[in-house]
């Protein structure tokens, strides 16, 4: 496994496949556009009722009901949320599919936990965008494109492969980087990101380094200035000088201040503690868990969200948010 090589995409397309993405959300209305422009046959499936069918008609699609969509399709992207998939696909797709058709995944999630078993004429394959939907659209749509994780987890039909490098080409990876990996790396390597750094890590490190400082009787204006606003323009110098560059490019007083304050940090508890919730995402424990609490209404998670909209520190940034004359983009 590794990158696959730009000239591997010069002969493949979408060109004969007819593609019925099922959802409109972000990553939904992302690919259409992305899948359109690049030359492919796309409809758009979604229940009766959804709020999303009147911004895909008003984007040019055609769109269908579920069943009708995935009747037609030689392609289903599958681009509703991962909780909502396994019974839709059961009830409601895997009737209506004919042999041969493929079902595209943006995320292994299901398929690795074998909580969608798709039926064996089927081709399932893995076309995973490393960023989110207006990312992956507005990258496209500058000539560019986002990295990509593809793999084939059936192969029924002897295309599969082709298809994976097909679809992947028409979202925009082949022109970054398109890796080829396997429905289980993907999906614990997404999950274990999420929770130690993008989502869980860096939250948590931003929100208590805020508390320590108002605690300690700082004002609460500046110290959402140092902590949280100023993420934006290291994480920028980051991507541009990488880690080393960031390193040289900061004054002596951070660079010290940093070397010590990383190793305190980030000790043998915090290496323990990662190398738990990735022992836990190996062997479903995580997958269990997140099933209860939906199948329980999240309320843990709206509870969550509800902290967080009434926390120091999200009150201060609204207020200073509006004292903006110009919101940064």
């Amino acid at each position: 496994m590794s990158l696959i090589p730009r000239e591997a995409f010069e002969a493949v397309s979408l060109e004969h496949e007819r593609v019925a993405v099922i959802g409109y959300g972000s990553q939904g209305r992302a690919q259409a556009l992305n899948l359109r422009d690049s030359g492919a046959s796309v409809c758009i499936g979604l229940r009766d009722g959804s709020p999303s069918v009147a911004p895909a008609r008003a984007d040019g699609f055609d769109v269908l009901c579920i069943e009708k969509a995935a009747a037609q399709a030689d392609m289903l992207a599958l681009l509703v949320p991962d909780e909502v998939q396994p019974a839709l696909y059961r009830d409601t797709i895997a009737p209506m599919l004919a042999k041969g058709a493929a079902l595209v995944f943006a995320h292994g999630y299901n398929i690795h936990y074998r909580l969608i078993k798709p039926r064996a004429d089927l081709d399932v394959i893995l076309v995973a965008p490393a960023a989110i939907g207006e990312v992956l659209r507005a990258r496209y749509m500058a000539g560019g494109g986002t990295a990509g994780f593809l793999a084939v987890g059936q192969d029924a039909s002897g295309r599969a492969q082709r298809r994976m490098l097909a679809y992947a080409r028409a979202l925009g990876h082949d022109r970054v980087a398109a890796v080829e990996t396997s429905f289980a790396e993907e999906t614990e390597t997404d999950l274990f990101s999420e929770q130690a750094v993008l989502v869980g890590g860096l939250t948590g490190l931003i929100l208590t380094a805020f508390e320590t400082l108002v605690e300690a009787g700082y004002q609460p204006e500046v110290a959402y200035y140092c902590c949280f606003e100023e993420v934006k323009y290291m994480t920028d110098i980051l991507f541009t000088r990488g880690f080393a560059g960031m390193r040289a490019g900061v004054s002596s007083t951070a660079a010290f201040g940093a070397l010590g304050a990383e190793k305190r940090i980030f000790d043998q508890n915090t290496r323990s503690t990662m190398r738990s919730l990735l022992t836990e995402i190996q062997e479903g424990s995580f997958s269990a868990a997140l099933a209860k609490e939906m199948n329980r209404g999240a309320p843990e998670l709206i509870a969550e969200v509800h902290r967080l909209e009434s926390h120091p520190l999200e009150i201060v940034r609204n207020r200073l948010l509006r004292n903006k004359p110009h919101p940064e983009s």
